[in-house]
């Protein structure tokens, strides 16, 4: 055991914010790779396949979509981000004051707490399902609505089980250790994957069948995968000193401080999710597999923005707080602008390399790819590169312990985002596609106005060689899309290119002549973001030849 205890000590230990993104985004790469191995095994199953000649069963894809709402929701509004981004900065305050033993009864209070919350909150889902889902997607057939509320009521354990680990996971999030944490969302795609190809098949024990499966399995595979996250978040406390106690220290000022902060960001995460449940709701009007169709394109946009906006400016806020906490502004200016830098060099070739590819990546998800996925993602690249600039934008608030300002920008963008969907949907007729345009246009508002009001706070934020640097980027990118575009017309997708393995070699292909031409012109326009890349790049290729 102690052997064991000292591997998982070792293996957690403290990282650099270079290191930190660096496996966060690694991370992030494996669980997305399972997430496309995942959605396509659920979208060959059930989403219709007119290059393969069947039919699929649309109805039941839609309502396991639907089945995530209510239990998401609840998640992201009692937990998710709104509990990092208020815990850490006021936790790293404790620790930086040598006082470990408010640090501690600070987290257990909220353990506990969090999990009395969420387990009241899944209890009801339960009990209330029934409603909820009429009230949501109004627009599903009798037997799909009847498949949403059991799927519904199976996946309502999720907030309670995503709660306790999103608590322990922000304690390691604070003292600099991210490997387990980083590992957690792996294993919840691999829970999922054991639901699509083992319980899906019906569940015997000893010969005698105890569950009869169907696309029901998948929604046991949810929960497995939120177990098992749960298991190895708890591994990765292991050598911190974490004090945990039964308990819930009331007047522990850092917890009390938490629960004043943490409703304004939660308000913010839950009006965030309130956009994708009034799409739900008008996408479930639409034609069977619709509502399945915008969900993956959505999914798809993300992908680029977990691993880029969210890996980065996670693990530079911590250190962003410290610097905050040690009284140097001056250092935070500095961190927000080399970290925002960073985010958009990365974020802007990939957008656009997604456009001009778009159909590949949609190929990857559903065999044979499809035309209006493939065009919903077209129409939310733009969101690619303001959303992964988002975080680090509503993060340069929280690490000031302004939760605040986010929330009123938030409730305004989410205000004109469900009534530009509204508008583009019933009015304009343009259907899903009028989704996705609304969120990409108020993808652009929101991280303008905070930055406008973060500018009035921290002069010279936006200086010329943020600007300048900025500037060259985009030269860099439009100079890169060219080549796509030339490398595109060469490697097409053609009708026969109905496999993984027909299309993924293509697709690298045009990833590695894009990467290259964008490193090759960012250096040429004098970007200080390439020369790391480029340095480890002749390391791997001519470091063993020297």
């Amino acid at each position: 055991m102690g052997r064991v205890r000292s591997i998982v000590a070792k293996a957690n230990q403290r990282l650099t914010v270079q290191l930190a993104a660096t496996l966060l985004a690694g991370s992030s790469l494996l669980s997305l790779l399972l997430g496309l191995f995942r959605d396509r095994l659920l979208n060959s199953a059930y989403l219709p396949n007119e290059a393969a000649g069947t039919r699929g069963y649309p109805e039941g894809i839609d309502a396991y979509t639907a089945a995530f709402q209510v239990p998401d929701f609840m998640f992201f509004i009692l937990v998710s981000g709104a509990l990092s981004v208020t815990f850490i900065p006021v936790f790293n305050q404790r620790l930086a004051s040598g006082n470990k033993k408010s640090a501690w009864e600070l987290s257990t209070s909220l353990l506990n707490f969090m999990a009395i919350i969420t387990l009241l909150t899944s209890v009801m889902i339960i009990i209330f399902a029934d409603p909820l889902m009429h009230l949501l997607t109004p627009g599903l057939s009798e037997s799909s609505m009847s498949l949403a509320i059991s799927m519904t009521r199976v996946i309502a354990i999720n907030p309670f089980l995503f709660a306790i680990a999103t608590v322990i996971a922000s304690v390691q999030q604070a003292v600099g250790r991210f490997t387990f944490f980083a590992l957690a969302p792996v294993l919840y795609n691999i829970g999922i994957i054991i639901g699509l190809t083992v319980f899906t098949g019906g569940i015997h024990i000893f010969g005698t069948q105890v569950f009869e499966g169907g696309i029901m399995g998948v929604a046991l595979g949810v929960v497995l995968g939120s177990i098992l996250q749960l298991l190895v978040s708890s591994i990765g406390l292991i050598g911190l000193g974490f004090d945990y106690r039964f308990k819930i220290f009331w007047k522990n000022k850092g917890f009390r401080k938490v629960l004043r902060l943490l409703p304004a960001r939660s308000i913010d995460q839950g009006m965030d999710y309130v956009v994708g449940m009034v799409e739900m709701n008008l996408a479930s009007h639409m034609a069977a597999g619709t509502l399945r169709i915008y969900n993956q394109a959505t999914t798809l946009h993300m992908a680029p923005i977990n691993l880029i906006g969210v890996a980065i400016s996670t693990a530079a806020f911590p250190k962003m707080t410290e610097r905050l906490a040690e009284g140097r502004p001056d250092l935070f200016k500095k961190e927000l602008q080399m970290t925002l830098r960073v985010i958009i060099w990365l974020a802007m070739p990939v957008a656009a390399v997604t456009f001009f590819s778009r159909g590949y990546i949609v190929s990857f998800i559903k065999n044979g790819g499809d035309v209006l996925m493939a065009g919903l993602l077209g129409a939310l690249v733009l969101a690619i590169l303001f959303r992964s600039v988002y975080f680090i934008a509503a993060r340069s608030f929280y690490a000031q312990q302004d939760t605040k300002t986010p929330l009123y920008v938030s409730i305004f963008a989410i205000g004109l985002n469900i009534a530009l969907a509204v508008w583009f949907t019933a009015s304009l007729g343009m259907g899903p596609y009028g989704l996705a345009y609304s969120q990409s246009l108020v993808s652009v508002f929101e991280v303008l106005v905070l930055f406008t009001i973060m500018n009035r706070r921290i002069k010279g934020l936006f200086d010329m060689q943020l600007l300048g640097g900025v500037g060259r980027m985009v030269v860099a990118t439009l100079l890169m899309s060219v080549v796509t575009y030339l490398t595109i017309q060469v490697f097409q997708l053609q009708n026969e290119d109905q496999s993984f393995l027909a299309t993924f070699p293509k697709f690298v292909v045009i990833v590695a002549v894009s990467g290259s031409a964008y490193l090759l012109f960012s250096k040429l326009l004098g970007l200080a973001e390439a020369s790391p890349v480029l340095h480890k790049l002749e390391q791997l290729l001519f470091g063993r030849a020297r």
